[in-house]
C-alpha cells in the first residue's frame, strides 16, 4: 500500500509538472516551415524572434538551440538575430526516400526558464533524378493468337523524385502493333501496359524491337528509356493460375539471413513445356531488391539482408508465373516486419555545466533528452541514476529531463562525482543505456588555513649569527588553487615596546624564521609572538599560532673576582700567625660569572705558590687554607696565584694573586713597604734598638690591661659561656660548587655583622685565635680589625706564652 502510495504521489507531480508546462508554452503553436532541397548551405528558413514573440536579445540570454529530431545539425541558428538557416545542402530523397511530404521535425529548446517550441520543416522537391527503369530490356512472350486489345502489363520505371516530379505518362517508340497506356494504381505510382492494336503474324514477324520511354512532370521534365524485345509465340491457352492471388505475411526484424519469408505455389493446366511453370519478381523496389530472393523453381522467398522495423516496416512484393508457352499468372506479397526489442534507448546531452561551485544551493548540472526507436512497449523508457549522488532527475515535455543538484556540495568532503545515467525501456528483454557524466565541484574558500600546532617552541644558543634559521611554522589549507596558497606574516606583539621586527623575521612562503641580530642570554633570555597564516581567497581567511623562542646560553663570560679586589692601588697582604694549625683559614676568592648553568660552575686551585705545599685552595669555595703547620724555615712573605674556573666548554677562567705574611704575632699589622724591607736588610744601630724595645713593652703592657677589661666585661654580659669560653659564631661559605647567576650576586646571600666585642679563646700548644661576632677573622672581614687590636692581640699572645712557660 505504502509503494503503491508512494508511486501516485510521483504521478499526480508529474502531471502537474507538465500541465504547467503546458500552460507556460500554450501561446506557441507548432509552425511548418519549407525551403526546396539542394538550396546552399546558410539559406534563410524563418526568423524566430518574430514568431515566438521574443525580443532581440532574450534567445541568447535564455540560451536557446535548435534540436532535431535524429540529432543532425541541419538547422543553424544565429541567437542575436533570431535567423534560422540552414547549416548544409539537404537532399529530400536521402532524408525521406519516397515519402511524401518530406518534413523533418525539430525544436527550438529555451533553458532559463525552460520551453520548447516544435516546428516541422518541409523540404519541397526539385526535379533533380531521371525515371529510370531497373533493366536495360525486357522480354515479352506473346502468343500469335491474341487478340487485339489484350494488355501486357510492364516493368515500371523509377523515380526517386515525387509528386509532379515523379514518371507522369510512359511512350513507346512508333510501331504497327502496340501503343501503351499508362495506368494509376491506389499507391499513387503510374504503370506502363503494351495493348495489342491488331493481331499478330509470328511467320511475319517473329521478333519485334520497341523503345518504351518514361517521362517525369518537371521542367524541363526528364526520361529514361528500356528495351522491349517482343517474342512471338505459337498457342498456349492457359496461363498459370496461383493459389492465392495476396499474400499476406509477418516476418520478425530479428530474423536471420536465409529464413523463408513466403512461399507461393502457380499451377498450369497444360502438359508438357506449356505446364512448366517458373516464377520471378515482376515488381520490387530498390529497397526489396537487396532485401529479398525468390526461388525461380520452388517460389520460396527468402531473406539475403537483415530486416530493420525503424527503417522500413512493410515490403509488397508482385510475383510473376511463367509456363513453358508464354503465359504467366500474377500475385501480390504483402510482407509485415513485426517490431522487436533490438534497438537499445538513445540520450543525447544538450547542455552540460561543470564544474560546480561548491556550497551553491539547487543548480542545473545537464539537460538531456531520451528516445527509443522501437515501438510500442519496446519503446516506452524509464530513467533512473544513483541513488546515494546528491542529484535528482526532474522529467519534462518532449522526453527532455534536467540533473539538478540535491542541496549544496563540498568540495573538501568529494571533489568528483561520477554521475551514471541509466535508460531502460519496457520491451522484452530489456535493453538499456548508461551515460556517465563527470561533475566536477570547484572549490570556495570556505576553510582558514590551520597550523599544525596551537604552539611552538624554538631554541637559539645565545650570539648566534645574524640572519639564522632558527625553527618554521607550517600550516594548511584543505582548499585548493589560490584558496589553498598560505601567506605566513609576524602579528604586532601586543607590548608595542617589544622590539619584534629587530629581532626576528619570518619568510612568507614557507614559514621558515630568522634570528635578525645575534641574541645575548644575560639579557633576554625568552620572547614570544604570534605567527598568522592567510590564504589568498576572497575574501581571505587566517589564523594565528604562538611562538616561544628560548634562548640557550653559551660560555661567554669568564669569571669574575669580587675578592679580593685586582685593581687596588695597594695589594691585599693577609696576616697568618706562624702557629697557626693545619686548615687554619687565611682567606677566601669570592668570584661571580655572568653564564648560567654549567656555565656558572666555579671551581678553584692554586696556580703558584711560593713555598709549594704550604697553602690549598678548596676547589668548590675557593677557601685558602694552611696545609701544614708553619715552620721557621717557611719564607715571611708568601705569593700565592689562585686559578678560577667555569664549567663551560671550553671552560673560561680569571686568576688572582694573594699576598700572605707569616709573622710571629700580631705586632706588625702591615706589610712592610718596599723601602722598608730595603731599611731593615742595613744593620741596625743598638740604641734604636733598646729603644724600639722599651716603647714596645709599654704599649703592650697598656693594650693587654685594656683587652683583659674588654674581654671580662664582655664574658659576664653573655652569661651563656662555659669552660672559660665565649660562644663564636662563625660563617662559612658551604661545601657545594658557588654557582652565580646571570645578575652578578651570590646564589646564597652571606651577612657579616661586624662588632667589636673580641673574644679570645686559649689553644692548645700556647696558641691564642681572635675571633669578631659573625665573622672569622681570617676570612674576609679580618683586614678591617686587625688594625685596631693588633698590638692588643699580640701583647695578649706574649702574655699567654709566658704562663704556659711557667
Amino acid at each position: 500500500m505504502e509503494a503503491g502510495g508512494e508511486r501516485f504521489r510521483q504521478q499526480r507531480q508529474v502531471l502537474i509538472l507538465f500541465l504547467l508546462l503546458g500552460v507556460t508554452f500554450a501561446g506557441w503553436e507548432s509552425r511548418r516551415y519549407s525551403v526546396m532541397e539542394e538550396i546552399e548551405s546558410g539559406s534563410f528558413v524563418a526568423n524566430l524572434v518574430k514568431d515566438l514573440g521574443l525580443g532581440v536579445g532574450e534567445l541568447a540570454a535564455r540560451e536557446a538551440r535548435v534540436v532535431s529530431e535524429d540529432n543532425e545539425p541541419r538547422l543553424q541558428l544565429d541567437l542575436q538575430t533570431g535567423k534560422l538557416t540552414l547549416n548544409e545542402k539537404l537532399d529530400r530523397e536521402e532524408m525521406c526516400g519516397p515519402t511524401d511530404p518530406c518534413v523533418m521535425h525539430f525544436q527550438v529548446l529555451l533553458k532559463k526558464p525552460l520551453g520548447v517550441f516544435r516546428a516541422e520543416l518541409l523540404v519541397r522537391d526539385i526535379n533533380d533524378h531521371a525515371p529510370e527503369f531497373p533493366e536495360r530490356e525486357m522480354t515479352l512472350k506473346i502468343p500469335e493468337n491474341s487478340p487485339p486489345g489484350t494488355v501486357f502489363p510492364l516493368k515500371k520505371a523509377q523515380d526517386l523524385d515525387v509528386g509532379n516530379n515523379n514518371i507522369q505518362n510512359y511512350s513507346i517508340s512508333p510501331n504497327s502493333y502496340f501503343h501503351v497506356s499508362t495506368r494509376n494504381r491506389g499507391d499513387g505510382r503510374k504503370y506502363p501496359e503494351l495493348v495489342l492494336d491488331r493481331e499478330l503474324d509470328r511467320e511475319k514477324q517473329a521478333l519485334l524491337r520497341l523503345t518504351l520511354t518514361a517521362l517525369d512532370g518537371g521542367s524541363p521534365p526528364r526520361s529514361g528509356t528500356t528495351q522491349v524485345r517482343i517474342l512471338v509465340l505459337d498457342i498456349n491457352d492457359n496461363a498459370p493460375e496461383f493459389a492465392q492471388a495476396h499474400y499476406q505475411v509477418q516476418v520478425l526484424e530479428n530474423s536471420p539471413v536465409g529464413a523463408l519469408v513466403v512461399k507461393v505455389s502457380a499451377r498450369d493446366l497444360d502438359t508438357g513445356t506449356n505446364g512448366e511453370v517458373s516464377y520471378s519478381l515482376f515488381y520490387s523496389s530498390q529497397e526489396m531488391s537487396p532485401t529479398f530472393e525468390l526461388n525461380s523453381l520452388s517460389g520460396e522467398v527468402r531473406l539475403i539482408k537483415k530486416l530493420d522495423f525503424e527503417t522500413v516496416s512493410s515490403y509488397d512484393l508482385d510475383i510473376d508465373a511463367f509456363d513453358g508457352g508464354g503465359l504467366s499468372g500474377k500475385c501480390s506479397v504483402s510482407i509485415e516486419v513485426v517490431d522487436v526489442n533490438d534497438n537499445a534507448p538513445e540520450l543525447t546531452i544538450s547542455s552540460l555545466t561543470s564544474p560546480i561551485p561548491e556550497n551553491s544551493p539547487e543548480t542545473e548540472v545537464a539537460l538531456f533528452r531520451i528516445r527509443d526507436r522501437d515501438s510500442g512497449e519496446n519503446g516506452k523508457m524509464t530513467c533512473s541514476i544513483q541513488d546515494d549522488l546528491p542529484f535528482i532527475l526532474k522529467p519534462s515535455e518532449e522526453n527532455f529531463y534536467t540533473l539538478v543538484t540535491n542541496g549544496a556540495l563540498d568540495r573538501e568532503s568529494k571533489a568528483e562525482y561520477n554521475v551514471t545515467i541509466t535508460v531502460t525501456d519496457l520491451g522484452t528483454p530489456r535493453l538499456k543505456t548508461e551515460h556517465n557524466i563527470i561533475v566536477l565541484v570547484s572549490d570556495v574558500n570556505d576553510n582558514a588555513p590551520a597550523f599544525t600546532q596551537t604552539s611552538y617552541t624554538l631554541w637559539v644558543r645565545e650570539n648566534n649569527s645574524p640572519a639564522l634559521h632558527i625553527g618554521s611554522v607550517s600550516a594548511t589549507d584543505t582548499d585548493a588553487g589560490a584558496n589553498a596558497q598560505v601567506t605566513y606574516s609576524l602579528l604586532p606583539p601586543p607590548d608595542p615596546l617589544v622590539p619584534l621586527a629587530s629581532l626576528v623575521s619570518i619568510n612568507p612562503d614557507n614559514g621558515h624564521l630568522f634570528a635578525l641580530t645575534s641574541l645575548d642570554y644575560e639579557a633576554l633570555r625568552a620572547f614570544e609572538f604570534r605567527v598568522g597564516a592567510t590564504d589568498h581567497g576572497s575574501p581571505a581567511l587566517s589564523s594565528q599560532a604562538l611562538v616561544r623562542v628560548l634562548v640557550a646560553d653559551a660560555n661567554d663570560n669568564a669569571p669574575f673576582v669580587l675578592y679580593p679586589l685586582q685593581n687596588a692601588s695597594a695589594p691585599c697582604t693577609e696576616l697568618v700567625p706562624r702557629a697557626a694549625e693545619p686548615g687554619y683559614l687565611v682567606t677566601k676568592v669570592v668570584a661571580v660569572d655572568g653564564d648560567a648553568g654549567q656555565n656558572a660552575w666555579l671551581s678553584y686551585q692554586l696556580l703558584k705558590a711560593t713555598e709549594p705545599g704550604l697553602f690549598g685552595v678548596w676547589a668548590h669555595n675557593g677557601e685558602v687554607r694552611t696545609a701544614r703547620l708553619l715552620s721557621e724555615r717557611d719564607a715571611p712573605k708568601q705569593r700565592l696565584v689562585v686559578l678560577v674556573k667555569d664549567n663551560g666548554e671550553p671552560p673560561l677562567s680569571a686568576s688572582v694573586t694573594l699576598h700572605a705574611l707569616l709573622v710571629d704575632g700580631f705586632s706588625q699589622p702591615y706589610l712592610p713597604a718596599p723601602e722598608a724591607e730595603a731599611a731593615a736588610a742595613a744593620p741596625a744601630d743598638p740604641l734604636t734598638v733598646y729603644l724600639v724595645v722599651a716603647l714596645a713593652s709599654v704599649s703592650s703592657l697598656f693594650l693587654f690591661s685594656a683587652l683583659v677589661f674588654v674581654a671580662v666585661r664582655l664574658c659576664r654580659r653573655g652569661g651563656a659561656a662555659s669552660a672559660g669560653r665565649c660562644p663564636v659564631a662563625e660563617g662559612h661559605f658551604p661545601g657545594h660548587l658557588v654557582d652565580v647567576s646571570g645578575t652578578g650576586t651570590l646564589s646564597q646571600s652571606y651577612q657579616y655583622e661586624v662588632d667589636t666585642t673580641i673574644h679570645v679563646e686559649k689553644r692548645e700548644l700556647g696558641t691564642v685565635r681572635i675571633k669578631a661576632r659573625g665573622f672569622d677573622c681570617a676570612g674576609l672581614c679580618y683586614m678591617r680589625v686587625r688594625t685596631t687590636f693588633s698590638r692588643i692581640l699580640f701583647a695578649e699572645w706574649l702574655e699567654l706564652n709566658k704562663r704556659g712557660t711557667s
